[in-house]
């Protein structure tokens, strides 16, 4: 039995189809806006606040291991109902969140932790989701895009553990453009196009990033809004990512003469 904080986007409906393809029983702590997964059967939906309820039904169901997956809001802890274990552990909750919501995941991972809850990589029954090193469409990047490339990771190697960047844009070999709290859509969706076709975006883990529960993801739309913005194509860092739709994605980069390339 597998627990699953599930919050929104595509990535969550994966792991489910894997589970149900592979028979391994799961249960759902829904963390969604809306109760996205309602409609199973196996769901939950409760606080995150909640911690009681939350140990209580792990353990209920016998359960040893739980994942991470999809984008969870960070939530107003002002707005949060709380249980008896939910006001125990809030004053670390509220600390963690000053630092951002990678803080707070791992605080969570802390104290489920705590409680003889293993989290495991949220790749772990979808490993075909992540790439290896190397290029992976027809277009691959030029001496001088490979330079910016190795610019590029250097700054974000050099980047504090509580930076919220996990990915960039370099063009023409400046950085134009970094990631927010807000995610790489939003930067994207701000970039000036510019009319030569030229730029790279750069994908990685932020330091310190607990891999179990959040890695870089990218998909079709990451592709299609690189298009709009006249990018050359996406680095990404080996075994480090998150690849959706991963046929339509190749499909889309060599009919747009992009490029995938993982380091």
């Amino acid at each position: 039995m597998i627990g699953l904080f599930l919050g929104e986007k595509k990535l969550p409906i994966e792991i489910i189809k894997k589970l149900k393809q592979r028979k391994i029983k799961y249960f759902i702590i829904d963390l969604t806006k809306n109760n996205n997964f309602k409609k199973d059967k196996n769901s939950f939906s409760i606080s995150i606040g909640k911690f009681g309820k939350i140990l209580k039904l792990i353990k209920s169901k016998n359960c040893k291991k739980v994942l991470f997956a999809g984008n969870i809001t960070k939530p107003k802890i002002s707005k949060l109902k709380l249980d008896l274990k939910g006001i125990y552990y809030i004053p670390r909750i509220i600390k963690a969140s000053k630092l951002g919501d990678a803080a707070i995941l791992k605080e969570l991972i802390k104290i489920l932790g705590e409680n003889k809850i293993q989290v495991i990589k949220l790749n772990f029954f979808n490993p075909e989701l992540s790439l290896f090193k190397g290029n992976y469409t027809k277009v691959k990047p030029s001496r001088f895009e490979s330079l910016e490339i190795t610019k590029g990771i250097n700054y974000l190697n050099k980047l504090n553990a509580h930076n919220h960047t996990q990915g960039l844009v370099i063009r023409n070999g400046d950085i134009v453009s970094k990631e927010t709290y807000l995610g790489t859509q939003k930067m994207l969706q701000k970039l000036k196009k510019i009319k030569k076709t030229n730029g790279v975006l750069i994908k990685f883990p932020k330091k310190k990033q607990d891999l179990r529960a959040d890695l870089p993801t990218i998909g079709l739309d990451t592709l299609k809004d690189c298009k709009k913005a006249n990018l050359k194509g996406v680095v990404l860092k080996s075994r480090e990512n998150i690849v959706l739709e991963r046929k339509k994605c190749l499909i889309f980069a060599n009919k747009n003469k992009m490029f995938i390339t993982v380091k």
